[in-house]
């Protein structure tokens, strides 16, 4: 079953500051949470709710709703800046 990928505004803009070949990386994997929200690479957080895809050293922080079958972006960002 698909999921509805929705990027909040704050992701947006983070997502635009990155630079270009790591952008395409970012955005191939963010389009495939659609089709598998929970791959393989992706953990869940410890200490506040949702989910961390590794794309090289940025890092994807999302929430999945099974019951509305979608995935919210949070935050994208370079490994060192995304979890403070």
């Amino acid at each position: 079953m698909n999921y509805t990928v929705l990027i909040l505004r704050r992701a947006q803009k983070e997502l635009a500051q990155i630079p270009n070949p790591i952008y395409e990386r970012i955005r191939e994997a963010i389009r495939a949470l659609a089709q598998e929200p929970r791959p393989p690479q992706c953990l869940k957080l410890t200490g506040r709710e949702g989910w961390r895809l590794r794309a090289g050293d940025y890092r994807v922080v999302y929430e999945i709703d099974d019951q509305a079958h979608t995935v919210r972006v949070l935050h994208v960002g370079h490994r060192r800046e995304i979890y403070r």
